[in-house]
């Protein structure tokens, strides 16, 4: 099944009884394999909250991939974009999302950095963006695995929920840099811990695959950069909605 699809269909069955609103399709280039963005995992604790005091705190931790140049690219990049689609899609609720990015860090530099943003911003969720500067370095696998885990558990122990995001998929370094390596121990830890993957990496090679996006040239192309984060906060939002049965009555693209 289709992304697209497969946004609507969970949403409606989240949402369905009397007055529910007509939803519309989100962008045409996000579709993608339903498996690929699919979890076995309830984030509980954006539930309780969310049913709480419908309220929703998402903190954002990531290296450079998680963001965008030029003027606008914070209003762009996946974090935003995100949010935008969540608020569509519960009308009402406070949601904010927060992003913590820094260019060229590892996890273990990540890892230093979580006790304080965790206390700043008290998340009900964290998503995790890693691997991506550890595969550039040549972290030891098993020096990020360590970093990851800590990172997961500090995480959980705060209270919060947690999806792991690995790396993007680029046909351009493929063959000079094997990062499957560091994607299996991000599905390893996410499974530990109970946590969420988001595999940005595989969705992305679908997208390759199926010329949805050229992926070669997106590295000369911010247009293309910012439909693809588009559609990651796209997957995201149906990810996160699924996952913690939210109560959500639209979902609309937004420019």
């Amino acid at each position: 099944m289709k992304l697209a699809t497969a946004v609507l269909a969970t949403i409606a069955l989240i949402a369905v009884g009397p007055g529910a609103a007509t939803r519309a399709a989100p962008p045409e280039q996000c579709e993608a394999p339903q498996s690929l963005i699919d979890g076995d995992i309830d984030l509980s604790r954006v539930m309780e909250a969310f049913k709480a005091n419908r309220r929703l705190s998402i903190t954002v931790v990531g290296s450079g991939s998680s963001g965008l140049s030029g003027p606008d690219g914070a209003h762009a990049a996946y974090p935003a974009r995100l949010e935008a689609v969540l608020k569509q899609a519960m009308p009402g609720v406070d949601i904010k999302v927060t992003a913590h990015v820094q260019s060229k860090e590892t996890t273990a530099a990540m890892v230093a950095g979580l006790d304080q943003i965790l206390a700043d911003d008290k998340p009900t969720l964290v998503i995790w963006q890693a691997g991506t500067v550890d595969a550039l370095d040549g972290v030891e696998p098993e020096d990020f695995r360590n970093s990851l885990n800590d990172g997961v558990a500090k995480i959980q122990a705060a209270g919060a929920d947690v999806i792991l995001m690995n790396m993007q998929y680029s046909p351009r370094t493929e063959s000079m840099l094997d990062v499957s390596v560091y994607a299996d121990v991000m599905r390893a830890i996410a499974e530990q811990h109970g946590a969420l993957l988001f595999d940005r990496l595989a969705i992305m090679h679908y997208w390759n695959d199926a010329g949805t996006f050229d992926l070669y040239t997106a590295t000369k192309k911010y247009d293309m950069a910012r439909r693809v984060h588009d559609c990651i906060g796209w997957a995201l939002a149906s990810q996160i909605v699924a996952a913690a049965h939210l109560d959500a009555t639209r979902m609309q693209t937004t420019q």
